[in-house]
């Protein structure tokens, strides 16, 4: 018979984890790698798998691989620990698995929450994840941010989303956005993006018009408005980090 093997990436998860683990509970294998919390999160691990690995964080990309790695299963399920798998979802996956495929890969929406409610607006849904693959045909691929799987195959798009509860208010946006601004900067200058005065302007402003008015997230009230700055807000710091670095007047 096929197996699944849930794999789930962590640090300082403690808060969150539980409620993805317990959403997994009925998966053949669950491995949980963690990148050295300094919180109770390896503790919250052992209450429900016992396959847990501890290491210095080497990235994104690794530090998925290296879960990936792990994984006995022939069928993986890649997740976060702010995931969550519905009922529904988990019932759909087990079918998949039992009869293993059709597909080789399955990309999953998401139903991103933010202050307790779904955000149903703004371009942040359906957010289809490709996280459902067969051990043998998917890898992570290697991004300084936003990471993903490359399936050699066939991919199809499943109908039931899974929940996805990123963000615990605004001190932790506000943190993220400062890290990832940071490694998206980076790629930028890498790549030999532009990063000049219209740009500064432009795109933060484009990002608000298209999430506001153009993607209607207007329509999800105080949510809408305060994500669509936020967000805005993360593409200016993103292109003034690369701006600065290429003056070489600071990081990346």
């Amino acid at each position: 018979m096929n197996r699944l093997s849930v794999t789930i990436i962590a640090w300082n998860e403690e808060e969150r984890l539980r409620a993805c683990l317990e959403s997994v509970a009925w998966a053949d294998e669950i491995i949980v790698v963690d990148a050295e919390s300094s919180d109770k999160t390896v503790q919250v691990a052992r209450e429900l798998t016992d396959k847990i690995w501890v290491r210095p964080w080497p990235g994104f990309t690794a530090q998925k691989n290296f879960a990936l790695d792990q994984a006995t299963g022939s069928w993986v399920l890649a997740l976060d620990a702010d995931e969550r798998i519905t009922p529904e979802l988990g019932e759909r996956i087990r079918g998949i698995v039992r009869a293993d495929g059709p597909a080789d890969g399955y990309s999953i929406p998401r139903k991103n929450m933010f202050w307790g409610a779904w955000v149903r607006h703004g371009g942040l849904y359906p957010d289809c994840q490709l996280r459902l693959f067969r051990r043998a045909a998917g890898r992570f691929v290697d991004s300084a941010v936003h990471e993903s799987v490359r399936v050699q195959g066939r991919v199809e798009t499943l109908g039931e989303p899974m929940l996805h509860h990123s963000y615990r208010g605004l001190e932790d946006f506000v943190g993220r956005s400062n890290r990832y601004s940071t490694l998206a900067a980076h790629q930028i200058v890498a790549r030999g993006g532009r990063a000049g005065l219209a740009e500064l302007v432009l795109r933060p402003l484009g990002r608000f018009f298209s999430m506001y008015v153009l993607r209607a997230g207007f329509l999800d009230g105080w949510r809408g408005l305060v994500l669509a700055v936020l967000y805005a807000n993360y593409v200016f710091l993103r292109t003034a980090k690369a701006w600065e670095a290429r003056r070489g007047e600071g990081p990346p």
